[in-house]
């Protein structure tokens, strides 16, 4: 179906049958729930799984034992990674809880360990012990604009790991944007790495940003108070 761009990222032939089952599940649920508009198997390999995988970076995973996706959709990046290296454990994140239900099944159906998936929102659970700063890596892929991902990420992560936005082609603009919230919400160095997918002529890049100290309590906000206040006034 898609092996030969999966082969080409490294993926070995049980991970690409894992992926192409994964493919066929999206697919199907697909037809009773909007998961995807990309539906075409080649077009889906390259821009759900090979872009998913490309927040791969040996040097920045090499410790990682827990990762938590925010806003985990049809689980991108989260399954992808997960199926790419099933060693390291995940925390899948939903609001809606149609979807949380289909990645139980995926996660069922692919006979993947160490997975667990959550229903709510990312502002209350985030004030949750159980999740405040309690991971060494959080991924979100194309859930909001940085300045509003920052805050709902950054608190689930622990002093010292890091936060990976998957962004497109407005990445710089989102950046900027975003740079007094993720100093205040406990970030610190900024990594760019710009990504070019396989066929696509489209411009995107994976955002690494260092957890340098602990976010302050009274963050995140609800996503309304996020969108009105000015962070450069210091909200």
């Amino acid at each position: 179906m898609f092996r030969g761009e999966l082969e080409r990222f490294g993926l070995n032939d049980a991970q690409i049958d894992l992926c192409q089952k994964f493919y066929r599940l999206v697919i199907e649920q697909n037809r009773v729930m909007n998961l995807t508009t990309i539906t075409e198997p080649h077009e889906f390999a390259i821009k759900h799984i090979i872009d998913s995988l490309s927040a791969w970076d040996e040097k920045i995973f090499q410790d990682v034992e827990r990762i938590a996706d925010i806003g985990t959709g049809a689980g991108f990046p989260a399954i992808p990674l997960k199926i790419f290296r099933p060693q390291i454990k995940f925390c899948l994140i939903d609001s809606l809880n149609k979807r949380v239900e289909f990645l139980k099944r995926v996660v069922a159906e692919l006979e993947l360990d160490g997975v667990e998936i959550f229903h709510g929102r990312a502002e209350e659970l985030a004030k949750q012990k159980n999740f405040r700063e309690q991971f060494d890596v959080v991924t979100s892929r194309a859930v909001a604009r940085l300045n509003i991902l920052a805050e709902y990420c950054l608190p689930f992560v622990k002093v010292g790991g890091k936060f990976i936005a998957l962004k497109g082609k407005n990445f710089r603009e989102e950046l900027d944007e975003a740079r007094a919230a993720i100093k205040i919400l406990g970030g610190g160095e900024i990594i760019i790495r710009e990504i070019k997918l396989p066929t696509l002529d489209d411009s995107r890049a994976v955002i690494y940003i260092d957890k340098k100290k602990s976010t302050p309590n009274k963050y995140p906000r609800r996503e309304s108070v996020i969108r009105t206040k000015n962070w450069g006034m210091g909200n």
